[in-house]
C-alpha cells in the first residue's frame, strides 16, 4: 500500500489574516504544516512527499523541515496561481505509476487509518476521498431568499486526502489544462473524465484551518486526543 502525496502549500490564507502564510501559525509551538507533514513522516506506507510552495516560503520552509527532521519530503516545486496548477506541478516530477495523494496542508488532523483505507480503495478503483455526512440542513439562497430545502441524506461534505492511481490523475489535470477547466478539489477534475470516485467515510476533526476561529477548535481537538491518550 505504498504511496506518495503532493501537499499544496502555496497559499497565503488571507481568510486567516495572520499577514504570513497560515501554515507557519503555531499549535502548542509547533507549525502547522509540521503537523501535518509529521502524519506522513511517521506513516511507513508513504514514499515521499512532495511541496508545493509559494517561492517567498522556500527558505523558511527548509529551515523548518530540518528543525523538525522531516525527511521525507523529496521534492520542494513551485505552485502556480490556482491550488490545482499547485498540484499539477507536484505531480510532473512523478515519473512512476501508482497511489498518489493530495493533502491540504493546513488539515493536520488526518488519521493514519483513514490514509490506507483511502489508498487500498484508490488501489481497486481508481480514485477515493474522504468525506463526512452533512449534519445541518442545507438551503439554496438566491438574493438572500431561500429558494429550495436540499434533501441532505445524500450530501457528503469532502475533505482530503484525496487518492488516485497516478496515471489517472494526471490525465485529469491534463484535460482541465486543455479545456480550461477549474475544479473545487481535484477529484472533479477526475469526475470529468469521466471517472468514478469511490467515498471513504472521513473524521469530523479533520478541519482544513481557514479563519481565526478555526484555530479555536484545532486546540480542542488537540486536548481531546491528549485526554483520549
Amino acid at each position: 500500500m505504498v504511496y506518495q502525496v503532493i501537499i499544496p502549500a502555496a497559499g497565503q490564507g488571507k481568510r486567516m489574516g495572520a499577514g504570513r502564510n497560515k501554515l507557519l501559525l503555531t499549535l502548542e509551538n509547533i507549525p502547522v504544516l509540521i503537523h501535518t507533514l509529521r502524519v506522513f513522516e511517521q506513516d511507513v506506507e508513504c514514499s515521499g512527499i512532495i511541496l508545493s510552495i509559494h517561492p517567498h516560503d522556500q527558505e523558511s520552509f527548509n529551515e523548518l523541515l530540518t528543525e523538525y527532521r522531516i525527511n521525507k519530503v523529496t521534492n520542494l516545486v513551485i505552485g502556480g496561481k490556482e491550488r490545482q496548477d499547485s498540484v499539477y506541478n507536484g505531480l510532473k516530477v512523478i515519473h512512476s505509476d501508482g497511489i498518489v495523494l493530495v493533502h491540504d496542508a493546513a488539515r493536520p488532523f488526518i488519521r493514519v487509518d483513514t490514509i490506507h483505507e483511502l489508498v487500498k480503495a484508490a488501489e481497486c478503483s481508481g480514485a477515493a476521498i474522504a468525506a463526512v455526512p452533512v449534519k445541518d440542513t442545507i438551503k439554496k439562497v438566491e438574493s438572500l431568499l431561500v429558494s429550495e430545502t436540499i434533501e441532505r441524506s445524500s450530501l457528503w461534505a469532502v475533505q482530503t486526502p484525496q487518492a488516485f492511481r497516478v496515471s489517472i490523475l494526471r490525465k485529469a489535470h491534463e484535460r482541465a489544462v486543455e479545456t480550461q477547466f477549474t475544479g473545487t478539489d481535484d477529484a472533479s477534475l477526475v469526475e470529468r473524465l469521466p471517472h468514478k470516485v469511490v467515498i471513504i467515510e472521513g473524521d469530523y476533526d479533520n478541519i482544513k484551518l481557514t479563519t481565526p476561529e478555526d484555530l479555536y477548535f484545532a486546540e480542542a481537538i488537540m486536548k481531546k486526543r491528549k485526554d483520549l491518550g
